[in-house]
């Protein structure tokens, strides 16, 4: 079967030469021209990946981003015109798996998006034995789960993901661009900045969990997930 794909951009232009060269790329391509649309469209259509535009009418991109993520892992590649880092931080907190910045070559959002859907595969098809449990945590990338005490905590697929990589790795240090490698993808295009953005987040919800590991910077170095003594 054919990848399903949903645009969800408010520039006709743009939507019509994204179906026309994807299409042709060989996905089923839906178009939303508005936030609204893209969100009914998304529980309606239940695409592979969506490409989603920041500015739009009604509901712009970040909430979207939001509420597709409150029901579902499925990868989400940002496109907008603006280059600002901010935008690029604030989409992947949300959860957003790549950013492309308007205007973008087509073979280079092809290969984004094969990227992406190869990653997320990979992930989708874990076994249920990538559980890694500590005291007061448990992650599974099979499920997409965080549970601290015992209790569900919601977590963005990239901060989820970087967290199993880190505490499976125990007591390893590991570089910011060893972990772009390993959690983002070796083709990913984004800053080192990225990876201290999404620590920054993991401790926020860690703070207070427990005494018996900790997820530490090694200044100069990068980061680990060390267990205590």
């Amino acid at each position: 079967m054919a990848t399903k794909l949903l645009i969800v951009d408010d520039e006709p232009n743009i939507c019509e030469s994204l179906r026309l060269y994807l299409e042709n790329e060989g996905y089923e391509v839906k178009i939303a021209n508005d936030g609204v649309e893209g969100v009914s469209y998304f529980k309606m259509y239940e695409p592979d990946i969506v490409l989603l535009d920041i500015m739009m009418p009604r509901k712009d991109g970040w909430q979207v981003c939001r509420e597709i993520r409150e029901v579902s892992s499925r990868p989400i590649i940002m496109l907008t015109a603006k280059g600002e880092i901010f935008d690029k931080v604030l989409g992947l907190e949300l959860g957003a798996d790549d950013f492309i910045v308007k205007p973008f070559d087509m073979k280079e959002l092809s290969a984004r998006i094969k990227a992406v859907l190869r990653r997320y595969s990979s992930h989708d098809s874990a076994g249920d034995d990538e559980v890694v449990k500590f005291d007061n945590i448990e992650v599974s990338r099979q499920k997409y789960e965080l549970k601290l005490c015992g209790k569900s905590v919601d977590i963005p697929p990239k901060e989820l993901e970087l967290l199993y990589f880190l505490a499976s790795n125990y007591n390893r240090v590991f570089t910011r661009d060893q972990l772009l490698d390993k959690v983002w993808g070796f083709d990913y295009l984004g800053d080192s900045r990225t990876v201290d953005v999404h620590v920054k987040r993991l401790r926020e919800k860690l703070e207070g969990v427990s005494d018996k590991w900790v997820l530490k910077t090694v200044w100069g170095v990068g980061y680990k997930f060390e267990l205590l003594q």
